[in-house]
């Protein structure tokens, strides 16, 4: 039961008493939520020898559907997903809650990204919400090798960033969910060392500026090739972040934002 009477809850004197009631109820709700979101992100970048891994996060509203995750496997590679819930506010970080809980159960199983999210989508399928999805990407980093294997499933990128030279890897696959029978394909890159792999929602792709102009795909290639040879591996995703709000000049948007950056040093710390 909410404590209604939380003292560090602003009064309010304008509302008729059963709406201030409800007023507060709702606002230590959306508290809650928040708290619950926070607790499904990473709490620190990863660094696993050769290998780092960091992310921003903002939801356009209190909460959002954006998740993102990354982790060590048992074997010694690194696993990391990201994905965008259709939708926005607590109806989609409920349902992004849902998505990550069921992923969580598949991804350590040893299984590859495509049978990863396979599996999810059948058991999103048979837990389907009507008007919801979630578009994703799966990736698991072997540094042994410097081979990534990643499967995506209705998102732009990722995008891969060598020497001076960044490139969107065009790939496709369906949101899991949507279809039972639906079919996801894997695509293996090479990392050399002092490359990285910027993964990123549709909120940085569609953030516009006050000219009703796109963000866009293209402008974050062009970014990631000027600054690759510039900015540290651990620094992208808060630089991707700068430049998106510098475009938009402060306009509000309309999707939540998460990037997450994996940078492969080839060294051992």
């Amino acid at each position: 039961m909410p404590n209604l009477t939380d003292p560090t809850l602003p009064a309010r004197t304008d509302f008729p008493a059963d709406l201030y009631v409800l007023e507060r109820a709702h606002q230590l709700d959306l508290d809650e939520a928040r708290r619950i979101q926070r607790a499904t992100l990473p709490e620190y970048p990863l660094r696993a020898g050769p290998v780092s891994v960091l992310h921003e996060f903002q939801p356009v509203v209190d909460v959002g559907g954006d998740f993102l995750d990354y982790f060590t496997l048992p074997d010694g590679t690194v696993g990391l997903y990201i994905g965008d819930v259709c939708g926005k506010g607590l109806p989609a970080a409920l349902y992004a809650a849902l998505t990550v809980g069921i992923l969580r159960g598949i991804h350590k199983t040893g299984q590859g990204t495509s049978g990863v999210l396979s599996v999810l989508n059948r058991r999103m399928t048979l837990r389907g919400v009507s008007g919801r999805y979630a578009a994703m990407q799966y990736a698991v980093f072997d540094p042994a090798s410097g081979l990534m294997d990643i499967t995506s499933a209705g998102m732009h990128g990722p995008f891969h960033i060598s020497q001076d030279v960044c490139q969107m890897l065009e790939m496709s696959g369906v949101p899991p969910g949507l279809f039972p029978d639906a079919a996801y394909e894997s695509l293996t890159l090479h990392l050399a060392p002092g490359d990285s792999v910027v993964f990123c929602t549709d909120g940085i792709i569609e953030a516009m500026n006050p000219g009703d102009d796109f963000f866009g795909p293209e402008r974050l290639v062009e970014l990631c090739s000027m600054i690759a040879s510039q900015v540290p591996g651990s620094e992208l995703a808060e630089y991707v972040f700068a430049a998106v709000g510098s475009f938009t000049e402060g306009r509000r948007q309309h999707d939540d934002m998460a990037v997450m950056v994996l940078h492969y040093s080839g060294v051992e710390p």
